[in-house]
C-alpha cells in the first residue's frame, strides 16, 4: 500500500496523466476543427487552437468554454487558451532536449 501511494506521489504519474491529457486534447483538436483543412495540426491542442484563432467562429466559442472550464473547474486561472497557445509556439511540450532554446 505504501508503494502505491508513493506512485501516486510520484513525478511520473503526474507528467504521464499530464500527457494523456494532452493526447485527448490533441484529439479532439482535429475532432472539432477541420481535419481537412491547411489550417489543423495534430500536435496542437485545441485550447492552444483557439488561443491562436481568437475571434474566429467557432473558435471563440470554443475558448469561452474551455477558458470557463479552466478557470472555475479546474481553478487554473482566466485565459487559458491565450496560456496555452504562448506554450505552444515555446514548444513547452516538447521533452527539453528537443526544444529550440536547449
Amino acid at each position: 500500500m505504501n508503494k502505491l501511494i508513493q506512485w501516486f506521489n510520484s513525478v511520473e504519474w503526474k507528467h504521464g496523466f499530464e500527457q494523456l491529457f494532452i493526447a485527448i486534447d490533441q484529439l479532439l483538436n482535429v475532432i472539432f476543427g477541420n481535419p481537412f483543412s491547411k489550417d489543423t495540426w495534430s500536435d496542437e491542442t485545441i485550447s492552444s487552437r483557439c488561443g491562436r484563432k481568437g475571434n474566429a467562429k467557432p473558435y471563440m466559442y470554443y475558448r469561452i468554454v474551455i477558458d470557463w472550464l479552466f478557470q472555475y473547474i479546474l481553478w487554473q486561472g482566466p485565459d487559458h487558451c491565450v496560456k496555452a497557445y504562448q506554450k505552444e509556439k515555446t514548444q513547452y511540450n516538447m521533452p527539453p532536449a528537443m526544444r529550440k532554446d536547449q
